[in-house]
């Protein structure tokens, strides 16, 4: 018998009405997509291969890029640790945040672990933005804004989990006595030695490094609680940030992994230059980021291994610049590529950071972005993504649509950066706006100062344009000065009388 018209009729609607709730089903399915963070500290723009690493093995990000998106163009909230990660929690750049340097509190000895300046329990983190957004939060790894006991402690800054150091002197150390998991202190099988001990001489003998290992390597337990974290909240979003150490000093890795570049080249061994000691320091680092590089390949593994790899945006960056102390040797791997700087510089090398985004559901493959972006557009990216409301008052602007392939809605007038630490040459500031870069410097007792260069022409910074171009000068020295907000702390204002920022600690 031929079905009638009306049964065909019949059919088709009900046909598209399954689709269409196939379709809704899907899309609700989905949901707003899990966000992972990796955050590496000191690792330079120009350390792995994506950004033009020769000697340095990366393939996992090398993966990571090729099946995501490279910015080129991206900035770190300041050149050392606790401020930049300040402005990439609350959304403010060193000008308004906080926390605008390392603000150090107690000392090297576990006894005397009291941290950084403590972010104030009135800040709004990414953290806290996202859990009210209905996401799991977790933290695994350095916190570096609050110790022990204090409003800083990531448990009380949005995070429902936080396993690591609270302390970023404690991190100096790959192999402390113990970590803090949520706000209980965690015993390692590891003996206690200063982080800072020195080996005059550079002894050619392995064992007379063995003082400074220990049984349990902390990158090891790190990634171990990240995957744990996943497969736990695999049904419901979550925000993952993985706060690494690598490659900070000191050079610590345990002897399985520096095989892979033993008598790859001349290396000598070297006291540890303030830091403790390694005998094939080049070899060190290097196999340091290639773990690190494979840890991002485990994690990118367990979120497939999960069935959640599709929907899950994958960010991995770097807090600053690369860092030359303890031994690493960054003009032999060119860890600034070809920028000008390193850590504690305002010239790009110190600042602009490597960062690749990889989310299979939306992000394109195999492209590179150079729309600028800094560590304070996160909050509003992520806060985007989940639906949730921007808090009011930051700097930040969301890169939701470079992130889709699709032109930005707003861009930055300008971005501005200030440091406040004393080695040489000292307090300084920095504005970008366009292709033009202006930096202060202020050091102690002596006239300020000011270069100008043309990033379009000049990534380098090679040439100074400040006496050509004086009305430009004066158009980013006035918008520079806009830019800021006095500190309730007289340290973070630039004032000659005022007490310097205690630096030291975070060398």
């Amino acid at each position: 018998m031929r079905p009638t018209l009306l049964t065909i009729l019949s059919m088709v609607f009900c046909m598209a009405c399954s689709q269409s709730d196939r379709q809704s089903v899907s899309e609700e399915g989905a949901g707003p997509p899990n966000i992972v963070l990796i955050l590496a500290d000191d690792l330079g723009y120009g350390d792995i291969g994506p950004y033009g690493q020769e000697l340095i093995r990366t393939p996992r990000l090398d993966r990571l890029a090729a099946n995501g998106l490279v910015f080129t163009q991206h900035y770190a909230g300041s050149t050392v640790c606790a401020p930049s990660r300040a402005s990439l929690m609350t959304g403010k750049h060193t000008g308004r945040v906080q926390i605008r340097g390392n603000y150090e509190l107690g000392g090297f000895y576990d006894e005397h672990e009291f941290g950084q300046m403590p972010l104030a329990d009135d800040a709004v983190t990414i953290a806290e933005v996202l859990r009210d957004a209905g996401y799991a939060t977790a933290l695994i790894g350095k916190w570096g804004m609050g110790g022990p006991e204090s409003e800083g402690v990531p448990n009380r800054q949005g995070f429902d989990y936080f396993f690591g150091y609270l302390d970023q002197k404690q991190a100096h150390n790959y192999y402390p006595t113990h970590l803090w998991r949520n706000e209980q202190r965690v015993e390692l099988e590891n003996r206690f030695f200063v982080p800072h001990a020195r080996q005059y001489g550079g002894s050619e003998r392995a064992s007379d490094y063995r003082d400074y290992m220990g049984k349990d390597y902390v990158p090891y337990l790190m990634l171990d609680e990240a995957k744990s974290f996943i497969r736990d909240n695999r049904d419901s979003p979550f925000f993952l940030y993985f706060s690494s150490t690598i490659p900070h000093s000191a050079l610590q890795i345990p002897d399985e992994e520096l095989t892979m570049y033993e008598g790859d080249w001349p290396d000598p061994p070297l006291d540890g230059g303030g830091y403790t000691p390694h005998p094939k320091p080049r070899a060190a680092r290097a196999a340091m980021i290639s773990l690190l590089d494979r840890q991002v390949g485990e994690i990118v593994k367990t979120l497939a291994e999960q069935g959640i790899a599709d929907n899950t945006l994958v960010i991995f960056t770097s807090d600053n610049g690369p860092a030359p102390e303890g031994g690493q040797d960054v003009g032999f791997f060119r860890s600034s590529g070809e920028l000008r700087g390193i850590k504690r510089d305002l010239y790009e090398g110190g600042i602009r950071v490597p960062f690749i985004a990889h989310w299979p559901d939306a992000v394109p493959g195999g492209g590179r972005s150079d729309r600028v972006s800094a560590f304070w557009d996160m909050l509003p990216t992520f806060a985007a993504l989940a639906g949730a409301d921007t808090p009011p008052g930051i700097d930040g602007l969301s890169f939701e649509p470079a992130l889709r392939g699709q032109l930005a809605e707003q861009e930055h007038p300008y971005l501005y950066w200030e440091f406040h630490g004393q080695p040489p040459p000292g307090p300084a500031q920095a504005i970008r706006k366009g292709a033009w870069k202006l930096i202060r410097f202020l050091p102690p007792g002596e006239p300020s100062h000011v270069e100008l260069y043309n990033l379009d022409d000049d990534v380098s910074e090679s040439h100074d344009l400040s006496e050509s171009h004086p009305e430009i000068v004066e158009e980013l020295l006035a918008l520079m000065e806009s830019a800021r907000e006095e500190s309730p702390y007289p340290g973070f204002n630039f004032d000659p009388e005022a007490v310097p920022v205690n630096e030291y600690a975070d060398r």
